[in-house]
């Protein structure tokens, strides 16, 4: 184990990147216990509030992200100072993106519907850092000889093609495929070879005169939506919790 984390992690100069994702990811986990127990009134854990204002926790997430962002790029990728920093970004990302949600929609809905997103978010962070430190990076760490210039051109162009076609995987409303296939090599070729979602950009573009594409576009979209949203949102709830069910809409009148 030892060797391996040598030769993989600390050689190549991965070890403030592996540092990051650990803290992240522990970060949202510890995170998700505490707000989980808030909500249901146990242990001794409470809102953080100053004359009344409830503070988020994505306030500190962002200044320790800051922190560690400009401490990282100071303190260069070696030395303790690189780790420190790697920690201390790590552990602000997973504030901010545990509750991306509320940024997005600048409301407080954390534990509704909308507030699946920051799950989603944290999950695809966590597992694209998990495949750079996996290997799948277009460029390495350390020096090249004139030899294998010549092959890195060869990747360099084949990044370019695979972020092209996770452009066109983007405009077919297949996000997920997308970014992954910036990072995967031919991942984003599924998605831009397949039919685009209704409702996005591509079908907008080019299914507008045609009717088999957009119904063969629409029965697709609802088997595979049929077949994985259960899942998805089982998986989602298992990590985050599941949101509060909207209050029944009341007739105008009536109390």
């Amino acid at each position: 184990m030892g060797q391996w984390l040598e030769r993989n992690i600390v050689e190549p100069g991965k070890l403030p990147l592996l540092l990051a994702l650990a803290a992240f990811v522990l970060t949202f986990v510890v995170t998700r216990v505490i707000t989980r127990l808030i909500r249901a009134g146990k242990g001794p854990f409470g809102n953080v509030k100053a004359g009344g204002l409830h503070i988020h926790h994505v306030v500190p997430g962002v200044v320790l992200t800051v922190v560690g962002g400009f401490g990282a790029v100071a303190g260069g990728r070696q030395g303790p100072g690189a780790a420190v920093a790697a920690i201390v970004f790590g552990i602000g990302a997973g504030l901010v993106l545990d509750e991306f949600a509320l940024i997005l929609h600048l409301d407080d809905v954390y534990w509704t519907e909308e507030g699946r997103k920051s799950v989603e978010v944290v999950v695809i962070t966590a597992a694209m850092v998990g495949l750079l430190l996996a290997g799948f990076s277009p460029f390495g760490v350390n020096d090249i000889s004139a030899d294998e210039l010549q092959d890195r051109g060869t990747v360099i162009a084949n990044v370019v093609a695979n972020f092209a076609f996770s452009l066109v995987a983007l405009s077919k409303g297949k996000a997920r495929t997308a970014i992954f296939g910036v990072i995967v090599p031919l991942v984003a070729v599924v998605g831009a070879v397949r039919l685009a979602r209704p409702g996005s950009a591509w079908a907008r573009r080019f299914y507008g005169d045609r009717p088999r594409a957009r119904a063969r576009a629409g029965l697709r979209a609802y088997h595979h939506d049929r077949r994985w949203s259960r899942l998805s949102r089982t998986l989602q709830d298992w990590i985050g919790g599941k949101p509060d069910r909207p209050e029944p809409a009341r007739l105008p009148g009536r109390r």
